[in-house]
């Protein structure tokens, strides 16, 4: 398992913890998965470009 692929897994367990529909992260709103969700975006983009 390569530590890009360890990445991608992490971000995507993140976004789902940062969903508003836990407990927890109900008063958040959409606000973290956006900025999470960006992140994960460009680490894909870096992966399909073979850059990481």
């Amino acid at each position: 398992m390569s530590i890009s692929l360890l990445l991608v897994i992490v971000l995507i367990l993140l976004l789902i913890g940062a969903l508003p529909t836990w407990g927890y992260s109900r008063s958040w709103g959409y606000r973290p998965i956006s900025g999470l969700g960006i992140v994960l975006i460009i680490v894909i983009v870096l992966l399909v470009l073979h850059v990481i």
